[in-house]
């Protein structure tokens, strides 16, 4: 396991920043390639990259899933998938119920003068649920209940398809439970380039938003200005920042959660005890004996490649080290996390204590699961109704408001040297009953 002592080399901690998020920039070329093609040939290149790319062959008319293999997938559950997808969907609405703005509020500026915003949703946006190393049921309910309660009318969720139609079943089921009925068997870059250009099977939208691995998000980068391709979300990764009172045990348990999404994600104990560094590691390899062995395979590579134990000097090192690294997933094990939760700046989640392990927020606590990666916690934010609403600004004024501001607003007009917005508001005619 890489064991990383601060200070580092200057290239030595570039590198550790940077993880795997940086391997985009040399798929951009395919990436380019593949979005033309689909728009030059629609179906026919999408057809041809699932046959290439993911080894399944489908027909035209395969490419739409229909109502009745959403229904059947949900209906072929057993008792126990079945119900606990469901507990998931309707903690993780509760939550996204809450994130709602007012759809209208306004405010008085001046009197006779008013200002306010309107919320609305987006009319249309495509999801992109991976399928990747395994099948992502979670994905299409962190991604789709929140369009659906955001009131979005036009929700598609395009996914790479299974060789084997009975993997698709819980990614399906789980649509069904969010409410979502227009789905497409499609993935990867050909994917996000179907979205943004249309084909003859899928409509063009102005959103797409969903996690991916480097090629989807080459294409997402490729296809920026077309479309709106939401926040970045690449290759998993997590943070645990832990002190003395943490259970070795208990963080060698967590950094294996990220670790097995694949090679290229990143998991890190950040700590400033090296008692707790010495005693990690031989638990983790213990552990990992008892992972299957495709897991096992992805976490050790993770823990020889971009992950491992940064060893720091303080608390206070660890803390600047976790908001300059801007993890995907934080958890903090300390004897008082919740004290630390004002200095953490830079994070897509933050799990406070022992008993909340990552996979409690990848499933079924309720707060979005998708979330920035690559260091992007540093600007952007989670999955929330907002990424599917937008607002527009109003403002209305009386005649007798008018007559309050406009010989303000023409003065400022004039500052910027924009004569006609100053006529504007001073040759409007406003009477003298008029202001009151």
């Amino acid at each position: 396991m890489n064991i990383y002592r601060l200070p580092l080399e200057e290239e030595k901690y570039r590198k550790l920043l940077q993880r795997a998020e940086a391997d985009i920039n040399s798929h951009l070329e395919l990436a380019g390639r593949v979005c033309r093609h689909v728009q030059e040939q629609g179906d026919e290149a999408l057809l041809y990259y699932t046959r290439t790319f993911d080894g399944v062959n489908l027909t035209r008319a395969e490419l739409k899933v229909t109502e009745e293999e959403l229904v059947r997938a949900f209906t072929g559950l057993d008792d126990k998938t079945r119900e606990t997808l469901q507990y998931a969907a309707a903690n993780i609405e509760k939550f996204h119920r809450e994130q709602l703005p007012p759809p209208i509020w306004m405010k008085e500026m001046e009197q006779g003068v008013l200002a306010g915003e309107k919320v609305s949703p987006l009319g249309d946006v495509c999801l992109y649920v991976p399928r990747g190393k395994g099948s992502f049921p979670s994905v299409m309910l962190m991604l789709g209940i929140p369009a659906v309660v955001a009131g979005v009318p036009r929700v598609v969720v395009t996914t790479p398809p299974a060789a084997e139609r009975e993997k698709e079943a819980a990614t399906l089921a789980a649509a069904y439970i969010a409410g979502i009925k227009e789905v497409y068997r499609v993935g990867g870059m050909q994917a996000i380039a179907a979205v943004a250009y249309g084909t003859e099977t899928i409509p063009p939208c102005r959103k797409v938003v969903g996690p991916g691995n480097a090629y989807v998000n080459a294409a997402k980068r490729f296809l920026y200005g077309v479309m709106d391709v939401g926040l970045p979300a690449g290759p998993s990764e997590a943070i645990i920042l832990a002190d003395a009172s943490a259970d070795p045990r208990i963080v060698a348990l967590d950094l294996l959660i990220e670790a097995e999404h694949g090679p290229d994600s990143a998991s890190l104990l950040v700590t400033h005890v090296p008692a707790l560094a010495e005693a990690v590691p031989p638990l983790v390899a213990e552990l990992l004996e008892q992972l299957p062995p495709e897991k096992r395979s992805y976490a050790a590579t993770v823990f020889q490649k971009n992950g491992g134990i940064v060893l720091t000097r303080s608390l206070e090192e660890s803390l600047s080290f976790v908001n300059e690294y801007a993890p995907e997933h934080l958890e903090v094990i300390t004897a008082d996390p919740f004290s630390l939760l004002p200095r953490i700046d830079n994070a897509g989640e933050i799990l406070l204590g022992p008993h909340t392990p990552i996979t409690l927020a990848n499933f079924l606590m309720g707060p979005n699961a998708i979330l920035p990666t690559g260091s992007f916690a540093r600007s952007y934010s989670g999955i929330s109704v907002h990424d599917f609403l937008k607002r527009s600004s109003f403002g209305s004024a009386s005649p007798g408001g008018l007559a309050r501001v406009r010989e303000a607003a023409a003065h400022f007009a004039e500052t910027e040297g924009f004569a006609a917005h100053a006529m504007a508001v001073r040759l409007r005619p406003v009477t003298h009953d008029d202001v009151v």
